[in-house]
């Protein structure tokens, strides 16, 4: 599960986009957004990748970005971006994730399964995930990028985690945290299936 990359060329060009919402409205919650993150203009344009004059402009409302820049901008703040130019309050600020929502099931074989427990439209730095292991089972991933760790609780069974050289056997209600820049994995040592939960962060 690899993060996307998050900086990109600049779009030069700004043209008028059929929004819903106005682009006052879009001026506004830009600058709003980057005043609760304490960002200046050359940060926001440094995590995106869209100009700092760009960004100016759009934010004093003298021009509407294109899709693909307000698709950088979206992407720098961790939205998607119907979140990002949606009226607040104009949906709800649940978002569920049905246990029987099958596009929400990564992977499903004889020894595994994993669900995925956030969302699939938000670029995000952390990922969670239900891991279910048949007897015996086990996931084996590869290194992740450089600095990634994953964090596990284990919520029925016993299961050993190895990472790197070093490995450790835990039960149910035992959480550890490691690194997952190395080859690592998740084994059912126990009798019966095994639950985990997973989050990976990446830096």
């Amino acid at each position: 599960m690899s993060p996307p990359g998050r900086k990109t060329k600049t779009d030069p060009a700004v043209n008028v986009l059929a929004y819903d919402t106005s682009s006052s409205h879009f001026a506004r919650r830009l600058k709003q957004l980057r005043a609760e993150r304490g960002w200046s203009l050359d940060a926001l344009a440094n995590a995106s990748g869209v100009s700092r004059s760009m960004l100016s402009q759009v934010e004093r409302n003298q021009a509407n970005p294109t899709l693909a820049v307000a698709f950088r901008i979206s992407r720098a703040f961790g939205m998607s971006l119907g979140e990002l130019v949606e009226t607040p309050g104009a949906t709800s600020s649940l978002v569920v994730i049905r246990a029987g929502d099958h596009a929400y099931h990564y992977r499903s074989d004889r020894d595994c399964q994993i669900r995925t427990l956030s969302p699939l439209h938000l670029e995000k730095d952390v990922e969670f995930y239900e891991v279910q292991l048949k007897e015996g089972g086990a996931l084996r991933s590869a290194p992740h990028f450089e600095g990634t760790r994953e964090f596990l609780t284990v919520q029925k069974g016993r299961v050993r985690v190895e990472s790197g050289a070093d490995a450790e056997e835990l039960e149910r209600g035992d959480s550890v945290n490691y690194r997952a820049d190395v080859p690592h994995a998740i084994v059912n040592v126990g009798r019966g299936d095994a639950v985990v939960f997973l989050v990976d962060i990446y830096r």
